[in-house]
């Protein structure tokens, strides 16, 4: 089991929140990983025997033969506890019941009704916790014609119009290369989750918010959508260039390739310039014109860094003041020196796995004066199946005992407390 010093913590800004995760996959443990690494406890009850299905996926698995660890289990996980219950029977409810009249979260996946059938509605954890804030995920959506269709990422990423918009051409749809679908839900619920609690603080009520998948995709198409509903186009797949602006893209040169975003007339002069280019030609005199000229402003591009390689193309794109960019293979990332002064590779140490490097929160916070960084320093490694399940059935067998101060107050007690 972890230590009660490092199963409560009492830093962060969401510290003495406390969130019960019932989720699985991604898209809510990714939720429930962005809460903890604000601080907030985070509890998450797994089925026993097989825990989260997350903790199957792979390969790559690392570790012991005998308990090999799913490093897709390990990417969404960090800073929580874990628990097993078996909600089918009385003795698993009656522990979630426990919890969940002294949580301030709760995170759920479940398809539309699941819940409800294993006596945990809304409205039946909201008579245990009015205060309660319910964070319910789904794939299309918890109501309307499709609302019971089951939701994975990549099916959404074609449902929600994702894969229409990527690959080299029209007729190359490709997946984004992580889950995005479940990433960005996670995301939106987090985001609404302290929307709910920040309206908590005034009303002293819970509520239940809701996203999908489906939700968290539309609300990322950004200028491709308002294309569709504001032009009237069909926007397609074009490879590695931009629609609406150019030069802005990934260009190749003599040894290799760069990425330049050149995205004003001020750049553009100036990109110009530095490479020998006649920006007056009628064709490249503005930015629409540089559009609907592509090919002929890509092949006028390449043509201009032919003569360099990608090294000193980008110092000299640089030394002009133009944005530029490799691209980095996912190790090149991870040894970057810029990756690791902002906290973005993290240690910890895993029960089974000893010190293991993990992606950090993305995430920093200052004091005001921005001259002394808050930001969390401690993190605990994505926990084993049912690992903290005995201290937590400790803790609320005797949570009365308990040193005022060092227990996450629960929301109703919150409540009491500031109603007195």
């Amino acid at each position: 089991m972890q230590s009660t010093e490092s199963t409560l913590r009492t830093d962060g800004p969401l510290s003495g929140i406390l969130v019960v995760d019932l989720s699985r996959a991604l898209a809510g443990p990714h939720a429930g990983m962005m809460l903890a690494d604000l601080g907030a406890r985070v509890i998450k009850v797994e089925n026993p025997g097989t825990g989260d299905d997350t903790r199957g996926w792979g390969p790559p698995f690392v570790g012991p033969e005998d308990d090999p660890q799913a490093t897709y289990f390990l990417s969404c996980n960090r800073n929580k506890e874990s628990i097993a219950l078996d909600l089918k029977n009385d003795d698993g409810r009656t522990v979630l019941r426990e919890l969940l009249e002294r949580a301030d979260v709760v995170i759920e996946n479940f398809r539309p009704g699941v819940l409800d059938r294993l006596g945990f509605s809304a409205a039946e954890m909201h008579a245990l916790n009015p205060a309660l804030v319910i964070l319910s995920i789904t794939g299309f959506g918890h109501d309307g014609p499709e609302s019971r269709r089951s939701g994975y990422d990549q099916i959404l990423q074609g449902e929600a119009g994702l894969m229409s918009l990527t690959g080299s051409g029209p007729d190359d749809p490709q997946r984004v290369g992580v889950p995005i679908a479940d990433l960005l839900s996670g995301m939106y619920g987090a985001f609404g989750t302290l929307a709910a609690l920040l309206q908590r603080e005034r009303t002293g009520q819970g509520q239940i918010v809701r996203t999908s998948l489906l939700a968290a995709l539309i609300g990322v198409h950004a200028f491709q959508g308002t294309r569709a509903t504001v032009a009237g186009e069909v926007p397609k797949a074009q490879g590695n260039h931009h629609p609406s602006i150019a030069p802005y893209g990934l260009f190749h040169c003599r040894q290799g390739r760069v990425q330049i975003s050149v995205g004003s007339e001020k750049l553009w002069n100036t990109f110009a310039s530095t490479f020998g280019i006649d920006a007056s030609r009628p064709e490249f005199a503005s930015n629409a014109e540089r559009v609907r000229n592509r090919e002929k402003v890509i092949e006028e591009v390449e043509n201009a860094f032919s003569d360099y390689g990608a090294e000193e193309l980008l110092t000299k794109l640089n030394d002009a003041g133009i944005p530029a960019g490799k691209v980095r293979t996912l190790d090149e990332v991870y040894a970057w020196d810029q990756v690791h002064s902002q906290g973005l590779v993290i240690d910890v140490e895993h029960k089974l796995l000893g010190t293991v490097s993990l992606p950090g929160p993305p995430l920093r916070f200052f004091t005001a004066a921005d001259t002394n960084e808050t930001t969390l320093t401690t993190h605990t490694a994505p926990p084993l199946l049912d690992q903290d399940g005995d201290q937590i059935r400790q803790w609320l067998g005797l949570a009365a005992t308990w040193t005022a101060g060092t227990e996450p107050v629960s929301a109703p007690a919150r409540m009491e407390k500031e109603s007195r």
